[in-house]
């Protein structure tokens, strides 16, 4: 005689799960304000109110925010990848941004990139999600790191997906 046992895990991934996650990034952007300026409280709200709507409906792919210099990141950058988990997941703590880094006469940016469930939409969808949102965002190029490279050095989850973070490390 033999048994079989079959188990099924639905998970669903709510506005809470969203806030969670985006609440660590901004917790990181918040020492990024700490350490090197640039950022006000009202600007991180702002960042974590995007983040919090695009990652609950599945159309942020990644985010970056960090220092522009010649129009290339440099560090302190941070990028942020949103992805499915198999299992639990690691939660990391937020924080650990290195300190000390030369932002002389950079400027602070902030680039995502949108899923390709985003690009199935009919613009019409897209503008009209575009238009609740608390960052009004316009096309560019995506710049390049100077001088160095990104380095996975955190993950965020909850409610089944995860926030992998990247930060710019340089070569020297």
């Amino acid at each position: 005689m033999s048994y079989s046992i079959t188990a099924t895990e639905t998970r669903t991934f709510t506005l809470t799960h969203a806030r969670h996650l985006a609440a660590k990034v901004a917790t990181d952007l918040k020492r990024l304000q700490r350490l090197y300026g640039e950022l006000s409280d009202a600007r991180i709200e702002q960042f974590e109110g995007e983040a919090t709507e695009l990652l609950r409906q599945g159309y942020l792919q990644s985010v970056t925010y960090g220092f522009q210099r010649n129009g290339n990141w440099i560090e302190p950058t941070l990028r942020y990848t949103a992805r499915e988990l198999a299992d639990g997941g690691i939660d990391d703590d937020p924080g650990r941004v290195r300190p000390g880094a030369n932002v002389e006469s950079a400027s602070f940016y902030s680039y995502l990139i949108y899923t390709p469930a985003w690009h199935e939409l009919p613009a019409y969808q897209r503008e009209a999600i575009k238009q609740q949102l608390p960052v009004q965002r316009t096309g560019a190029d995506e710049p390049q790191v100077e001088g160095g490279y990104f380095a996975e050095d955190r993950t965020y989850s909850s409610g089944g997906r995860a926030l992998g973070r990247a930060s710019v490390r340089s070569f020297s």
